[in-house]
C-alpha cells in the first residue's frame, strides 16, 4: 500500500505504508479464511443432502 506524503491525490513522492511481510500475512490470512468458508459451505450442503436422502420418520 502506498500513500502520497503531504499532497492531495496521486501527486508527490509515494511513501510505503505497510511492509511487504504484513501485506503477505494479510493476504495469507484472507486466503485461509476463504478456504475455510468454502469447506464449511461444502460440508453444510453435503450434510443437507444426506439428511434429505434419509427422509423423515413418520
Amino acid at each position: 500500500m502506498i500513500r502520497a506524503s503531504g499532497t492531495a491525490g496521486f501527486q508527490g513522492r509515494p511513501d510505503t505504508v505497510a511492509s511487504t511481510r504484513l501485506t503477505n500475512a494479510v493476504a495469507a490470512s484472507l486466503a485461509v479464511a476463504a478456504l475455510s468458508l468454502c469447506l464449511i459451505v461444502t460440508l453444510t450442503v453435503l450434510s443437507t443432502k444426506a439428511t434429505m436422502a434419509m427422509g423423515l420418520p413418520v
